[in-house]
């Protein structure tokens, strides 16, 4: 009895992240209105606070969504290199094409990005002013949240975290800090300022104040400002991201000025 022929192999379901999205027109002169640096290789967008960088479960738009409004005609859309907390606004790098996202993905991993960022703490100024936290963090979930916590290095789970900071300005009520991570925990900022007594304003989730200067604190107050990176067709790019109108208004609330740049 013979054998019926064997169908051939269906053709692989696109991924959902590589199947087009249908904007409104409105949704596509957003997305481009982030644009603060492109090349034939990146775009590099300014993300705004509220705008999750991917996945999540709100059901609205992300930002690896809106990257279908700069993609080419038939072509994907740009590639997320790294991402941002939901409510950290600032600069964030996008590939245009697969050997830059390779490229970049590489130079990620090998630690030759240099990130800056920008925050409010409370209440007043670090002790010391400046300096390193050097301090392993452990991923905990509660629920279907994921936090992380300072542990000991001999923690089962421990992973190595440090960052950089200095005081730019501050008051008895708060500072203005700039701070550089030297590793890419998740939450690593935030919860190493929580470590010191120093949380960040507005980190309901690590302890941070939700009042500043009389007023309610609008959202988590930490922008990633500037972003040094090696590009895919040589040499570095520094592209810096402007301080949100949100931001700029809690300083002013404060009395506390921004860093001339």
């Amino acid at each position: 009895m013979s054998k019926p022929p064997r169908r051939p192999p269906a053709a692989p379901k696109p991924k959902a992240s590589d199947t087009p999205i249908q904007l409104t027109p409105d949704e596509i002169a957003f997305t481009r209105s982030l644009v603060i640096h492109e090349d034939d290789s990146v775009f590099v967008l300014n993300k705004p606070a509220g705008l999750s960088s991917q996945g999540g479960r709100i059901k609205a738009h992300t930002l690896d969504d809106l990257l279908w409004a700069l993609a080419r005609r038939d072509r994907p859309r740009p590639r997320l290199i790294h991402r941002l907390d939901r409510d950290t606004s600032g600069v964030i790098l996008t590939a245009r094409t697969k050997p830059a996202a390779t490229f970049l993905g590489k130079a990620l991993m090998g630690k030759r990005f240099r990130k800056t960022y920008l925050a409010i703490v409370a209440p007043g100024a670090p002790e010391p002013r400046g300096g390193q936290i050097d301090a392993p963090l452990r991923r905990e979930s509660i629920g279907r949240e994921a936090y992380m916590r300072v542990c000991e290095d001999d923690h089962p789970d421990a992973e190595t975290a440090r960052s950089r900071y200095r005081t730019l300005a501050a008051n008895g009520q708060a500072a203005l800090v700039e701070l550089s991570p030297d590793t890419g925990r998740m939450h690593q900022l935030r919860v190493h300022m929580a470590s010191i007594g120093r949380p960040i304003a507005g980190d309901s989730r690590y302890g941070g104040t939700l009042m500043l200067a009389g007023a309610p604190v609008p959202r988590l107050m930490l922008h990633a400002a500037r972003l040094v990176f090696p590009h895919p067709e040589g040499g570095e790019r520094r592209i810096e991201a402007p301080l949100p109108d949100d931001f700029k208004a809690v300083l002013e609330k404060l009395d506390l000025a921004p860093p001339e740049r």
